[in-house]
């Protein structure tokens, strides 16, 4: 956008954000629309203007609130959503969110992610979920991802649509700079949540907001089109790089188990390697690693039999064994020791995980699922020796960090069964009498 373009967003306080999503609509026509509103001004100055268009109201136009339950206010903003929903004649869905505050990420990232997962859980088929973002927005996320040593894929900025839920995720103002939305905001005198958070300097994005960007401008009056024009660049470089290292993902994959070949990810050049784990890792809702911790997980790609190197970061870790990557959550602290009758119904285990009978059948005795202790001993069937379960785990299929949560099945004080990885004699006659075996699902 040239600087007389800039200029004529201060005409008409509704033509620019009017014409801008007018024109959006035209090019997006048939899905069906719901405006992601927290009650803030850009959202509501969206949801206001398409209130007022009819092409907008034709596609079932409604309002989805997410209250994360963070702020003493939260259900007060809740319910001015509803009621300003109300006087303009939109739906407007309500959802608690379920912050982890213990995931690790810090709580401004919890948050989103739990905002995020509300989105997905609850948007329509082929609805398009409408975001207020605008281009100081995009241009605060590109300055906080170049700081944070980014790629083409994170200077690229946030994506005007991609994939969500079973819909999609729309971003049709961040050509809009956010002077045109608060000038629509006060021309129709639109009332709005104020958010104190955003008045928090000491949380990134608002020190850039409020001091960095501010002076930036002084010297640069056209820094936020030159960093979104940048931004454009960056994202056609990183769509072309996608398709590449797509296919390689597809190789590299293990569809049962989700891991990856370390060696074979590891051979990739690094404008391939890096955004193809940052997809794989944020495919399983996980965060991406800083530059250094990518470097370490390159360094122990190439470790030898026998070593189990785990690299960990908030909200993530991923381990090299086999030769494979597995990405997964951190470990949260066991609540307590197993030990549990079971007769084959479905049993809850403190890892999140469950073992279950298949198919489902009733047990003539009862048996005692143990938490593991360690110097456990079994006799597998068939097998002419009574083996360590230490040893079993080091040459079996269990990756290490599922070895602590592994149920184990007791009869009396006889070690009967260890999951359904290794049945004793007597384990295997008792499953073949009721035409069952058992099925442990870890929790992570």
């Amino acid at each position: 956008m040239c600087a007389t373009s800039a200029n004529r967003w201060h005409v008409n306080p509704d033509s620019a954000l009017i014409d801008t999503l007018q024109q959006a609509l035209r090019a997006h026509p048939q899905a069906s629309l719901c405006v992601a509103y927290s009650g803030g001004p850009d959202s509501t100055a969206l949801l206001h203007a398409l209130a007022h268009m009819s092409e907008a109201r034709a596609r079932g136009l409604r309002a989805m609130h997410v209250d994360h339950g963070l702020h003493a206010q939260s259900a007060r903003w809740a319910a001015h959503c509803r009621a300003f929903c109300a006087t303009i004649g939109i739906a407007c869905d309500v959802h608690v969110a379920s912050v982890d505050r213990a995931s690790g990420i810090g709580l401004e990232a919890a948050a989103r992610h739990a905002r995020y997962a509300v989105f997905t859980e609850h948007l329509h088929a082929g609805e398009r979920l409408v975001l207020g973002h605008h281009q100081d927005d995009q241009v605060e996320t590109v300055l906080l991802k170049l700081l944070r040593g980014a790629g083409p894929e994170g200077l690229g900025g946030m994506r005007a649509e991609r994939p969500l839920g079973a819909g999609a995720l729309w971003r049709p103002l961040l050509a809009l700079p956010r002077h045109a939305i608060r000038d629509y905001v006060q021309a129709h005198k639109l009332p709005c949540i104020h958010d104190p958070s955003n008045d928090d300097r000491q949380l990134a994005r608002n020190h850039l907001r409020h001091d960095v960007i501010p002076l930036l401008n002084t010297h640069w009056p056209h820094a936020a089109i030159s960093v979104t024009h940048s931004a454009m660049l960056c994202r056609a470089a990183a769509d072309t790089l996608q398709q590449d290292w797509l296919v390689a993902l597809e190789v590299l994959r293990d569809m049962e188990t989700n891991s990856l070949d370390a060696r074979g990810w590891l051979a990739l050049p690094s404008a391939l390697r890096d955004p193809l784990l940052a997809h794989w890792l944020h495919a399983q809702g996980l965060s991406a690693p800083t530059t250094a911790q990518r470097q370490q997980i390159e360094r122990q790609c190439t470790s030898q039999d026998g070593q189990l190197p785990c690299i960990q970061w908030p909200g993530a870790e991923v381990h090299v064994w086999k030769n494979r990557l597995w990405a997964m959550a951190p470990a949260k602290p066991r609540k307590s020791s197993m030990d549990a009758p079971w007769h084959g119904e479905t049993l809850d285990l403190p890892d999140g995980g469950r073992l279950t009978l298949e198919p489902a059948a009733t047990l003539p005795i009862t048996l005692t699922v143990r938490s593991r202790r360690g110097g456990e001993r079994i006799k597998p069937a068939g097998d002419a020796h009574t083996r360590e379960l230490r040893a079993l785990f080091q040459t079996g299929a269990i990756p290490p960090w599922r070895r602590e949560a592994c149920p184990l099945l007791y009869e009396g004080d006889e070690l009967v069964a260890v999951a359904d990885r290794w049945l004793s004699a007597r384990a295997q006659a008792l499953f073949d009498q009721v035409g069952a075996l058992p099925r442990w699902r870890p929790g992570r």
